[in-house]
């Protein structure tokens, strides 16, 4: 499809449908609705105008309240903002539903069909199909759920989009009408923060509504396409999951959380195979299988409904008994209804009794804490702590490997007793699951070798034993200091002895996991992609060296700032340096249900993955293994990119304009997280303690997406002046990896808008540091259009592009509000018992503008 014709039908499909639809809003029989829908238009238009003529949020809402008499009192004019607030978080959730509900038209499923093409391909070439089918042997995509506080859509709120999807797809107006109308009823927010349970709760709705039933279509579409039997391939796609096991920063994650998650975990699986098998069991009622169906229809419904505090992996007994019930068909009734009992079987060996690996996280710090706080009250460690604490290396030496019981002391901090709590209900977890169901360990912060090895030994100080350490230590480097030492700490991991008897013990496997956000916020956007992608090179070199089977696991946000956008294209060219065996990466917030919200999409984007990591080995580009000049120019544009990131970030006012212009400080109020908003919560707010997810959101809702191209523009200048410019546009146009780093940077342009808060330029105190800001853009886009030879940003992506446009005109009047909320905070005379009315407003309309967003936080 041509890109006009994809437009054209995206103006149909899309734009003009939801003009059609939103229509239906006026018809809602709620109060003052339809004046609130009928006004809206004009608002917006307000609002657009005032943003053009450069006014201040405050004299754009005043003028427009100066129109109309009934707006005089202070609470009519919150309450109207309110219902314009509301309004529009409801607009948003219908223009993605009739968006999804286009997804086949608008001409996106083409690239769905490129793993199609590989695999009919492979039909006609058996020697290709051979190497296809060698390569899922050792292949799988991991998609790792995790609870940042970006995740907005209330379940209630998800399954309504659900419904609505396939209302729009049949026009069946009544009934969209009818979801509205839910809609309309049903809340957004939560009137408490959420317990890590509860955000557990929250994400488990994409594995029991989608996930749970598309990687069982992927593997069986694999099968059949490939004519290769189940047993040959491995598990192709992994899940992994976080909330209740990711405790870094987050104080309210206790071993009491990660069980009842476990155990939520493993009861909602059961309903799911139960649901299934009820299927099987009206269908197959022949004579043979009786007593299968029995011994199944028992242990799938006790699991359901009446789980046991502790029990026991199942999963052999279950497969024993549907590939019992399969050979019977198979045998005696001439194959009827077989299809229902391999799908069943696939599933259960997809989940097992788990549904999904439970991860843990800690930071490197407390793990020391927990070390030396044994070490102190336990002689028997035979371990000097005036050596451990002396140099790396005498810490090294000092860890001895030793099997031990013993644990932590009454008086001992409550990080302390939690990380040894959740150590010894690993094992009970996995008794429960399978090893699968809880068998990584993730070290962030991790500087030194010693911070995995000294987590190695708390294992062994906590009754687990040497030869049946059933778990991987994986180490996150985030900073880009962390990263240029990440080699020097494998390297020595692999030559510790006892660490390598581990490696070889796990299969010669060792994963480790590097963060996008952190080194974001750390270095800016060019050297952090820069960064980890040497890094991998880095890493991947060493590996080889030990002969050990790397494994990335790639920690992304949502936007292009925390290594989201166009993220199947860095995975198609690695290049032949990079370990690509693989595919792990974290899904969060807003990208969970964009991307992996519905079964059509979530098919789609895995597919995506999936062929994204077999054509980087099977049908690499020579362009994407970079060359020694190649990695030169690029190492010295991520330099100068650095170098004007780090003058900002070093700039007295750069963390005083964000918190004073942004929502930052209401961040850490909604009830969105059981996570802080900063870390070392109680202490004043500084930028190496404010998470990467705060920060980036922060500048999303400014339009101004400084984390996802400052210091770019700089960098492409100085290669042009250094007439390095047709070495940087052959990059462009033969490197995935750097043609995509580019990309997402014009993604996160597309986003901004300097025009919402060009009032600032005439500020005293911040009126030079917002023009610095938008000349960086100015300057950016000018160099991404050239390298680009575009007229637009984003001119390849021309869906994406129009999709990203309609919903900033949506929530345009959102930010308008939001500005003026927090402006009127810090310089309006506002009576005490108003001020929370006013957090709130501004609290909604973070929810709408990243709702809206898609993948901006």
């Amino acid at each position: 499809m041509k890109v006009s014709q994809k437009q054209s039908v995206f103006h149909n499909e899309v734009l003009t449908r939801f003009d059609l639809y939103k229509s239906l809003f006026l018809t809602l029989p709620f109060q003052r609705v339809q004046h609130t829908g009928t006004i809206l238009p004009f608002f917006t238009t307000h609002c657009e105008k005032g943003i053009e003529e450069h006014l201040t949020p405050e004299a754009i809402i005043e003028s427009f309240f100066g129109q109309y008499e009934q707006y005089v009192q202070e609470e009519d004019r919150l309450d109207f903002l309110f219902r314009i607030v509301q309004y529009i978080e409801r607009q948003v959730v219908l223009f993605d539903a009739v968006e999804d509900s286009a997804f086949s038209a608008v001409g996106k499923n083409e690239d769905a069909g490129k793993l199609q093409s590989l695999f009919q391909s492979a039909n006609d070439n058996p020697e290709l199909k051979e190497k296809i089918v060698d390569k899922l042997r050792d292949f799988s995509v991991r998609l790792v759920l995790t609870a940042h506080p970006t995740q907005f859509y209330p379940g209630p709120v998800l399954s309504i989009i659900t419904d609505l999807i396939a209302a729009l797809k049949s026009n069946d107006v009544s009934e969209i009408q009818l979801l509205l109308h839910q809609l309309g009823k049903t809340p957004f927010i939560n009137k408490e923060k959420p317990t890590p349970t509860d955000e557990a709760a929250s994400l488990a709705w994409f594995l029991e509504n989608v996930f749970y039933k598309v990687a069982s279509e992927i593997q069986s579409k694999i099968d059949s396409e490939l004519e290769v039997p189940v047993e040959d391939v491995k598990q192709l796609i992994e899940l992994g999951f976080w909330p209740g096991g990711d405790r870094d920063g987050n104080p309210n994650v206790t071993a009491k959380n990660t069980r009842e998650v476990a155990t939520m975990l493993r009861t909602i699986l059961f309903r799911c195979y139960y649901r299934d098998f009820r299927v099987v069991k009206r269908r197959i009622t022949f004579r043979g299988v009786e007593k299968y169906l029995d011994i199944l229809q028992n242990l799938f419904y006790e699991n359901s409904f009446n789980p046991q505090e502790n029990p026991q992996d199942e999963t052999a007994k279950i497969l024993e008994n549907l590939n019992a019930i399969k050979e019977v068909l198979k045998k005696d009734h001439d194959g009827l209804f077989s299809e229902l009992v391999e799908d069943l079987i696939r599933k259960v060996v997809t989940f097992g009794c788990y549904f999904t690996t439970l991860d843990i996280r800690q930071d490197s710090s407390i793990l020391r804490n927990t070390f030396n706080h044994l070490v102190t009250n336990h002689k028997e460690t035979g371990v000097n702590l005036e050596k451990v604490n002396a140099s790396e290396e005498g810490k090294q030496e000092a860890i001895p490997f030793s099997e031990l019981s013993i644990s932590y002391k009454e008086d001992a901090d409550s990080l302390i007793v939690d990380t040894l709590d959740v150590i010894e209900l690993l094992k009970s977890i996995q008794k429960s699951g399978s090893e699968r169901a809880a068998q990584r360990f993730i070290i962030s912060n991790c500087q030194q070798a010693s911070d995995i090895l000294g987590l190695v030994q708390l294992f062994l100080w906590s009754g687990w034993k040497k030869d049946q350490l059933s778990i991987d230590f994986v180490p996150l480097f985030e900073t880009v200091d962390d990263l240029s030492r990440a080699a020097d700490v494998m390297r020595t991991l692999y030559a510790n002895e006892n660490y390598a008897a581990h490696i070889k013990r796990r299969g010669n496997k060792q994963t480790i996991m590097l963060g996008f956000s952190d080194s974001t916020k750390d270095g800016g956007y060019l050297m952090a992609n820069w960064s980890i992608y040497k890094a991998k090179i880095e890493l991947t070199a060493i590996a080889r060296e030990f002969d050990v089977d790397l494994v990335f696991f790639d920690g992304r946000g949502g936007p292009p700032a925390r290594g989201g956008g166009k993220t199947q294209k860095f995975y198609a060219s690695m290049g032949r340096e990079i370990a690509n065996k693989h595919i792990q990466l974290t899904i969060q917030g807003q990208t969970i249900s964009s991307q992996y919200g519905s079964l059509e999409t979530a098919q789609y984007n895995i597919e995506q993955l999936l062929q994204a990591g077999m054509i980087s080995e099977l049908q690499q580009k020579e362009g994407d293994t970079l060359t020694a000049k190649q990695k030169s120019i690029i190492d010295d544009m991520a330099k100068e990119s650095y170098t004007k990131f780090m003058s900002l970030r070093k700039n007295p006012l750069f963390l005083n304009y964000l918190e004073t212009l942004s929502p930052l400080k209401e961040l850490s109020e909604i009830n969105i997280s059981s996570r802080p908003v900063k870390r070392n919560s109680g202490k004043e707010l500084r930028l190496e303690d404010l998470r990467a997810i705060s920060f980036v959101t922060s500048w999303s809702q400014l339009k101004q997406n400084i984390p996802g191209f400052y210091g770019v523009g700089t960098a492409l200048r100085w290669a042009e002046e250094n007439n390095l410019w047709s070495y940087v546009k052959n990059l462009y146009e033969s490197s995935g990896m750097f043609k995509t780093i580019i990309d997402n940077c014009m993604m996160s342009m597309t986003k901004s808008n300097f025009d919402i808060t060009a009032y600032m330029q005439y500020d005293e105190k911040f009126g030079e540091f917002w023009l610095m800001l938008r000349d960086e853009y100015e300057l950016t886009k000018a160099y991404a259009l050239k390298l680009s030879n575009s007229d637009v940003l984003m001119a390849d992506y021309p869906i994406d592009r129009a999709s990203i446009l309609a919903r900033e005109k949506i929530v345009l009047p959102l930010l308008t509000i939001q500005h003026y909320a927090i402006r009127s905070l810090q310089y309006k005379e506002i009576a005490p018992e108003k001020e929370g009315a006013y957090r709130k407003l501004i609290a909604r309309t973070i929810y709408g503008v990243v709702n809206a967003g898609r993948n901006l936080a």
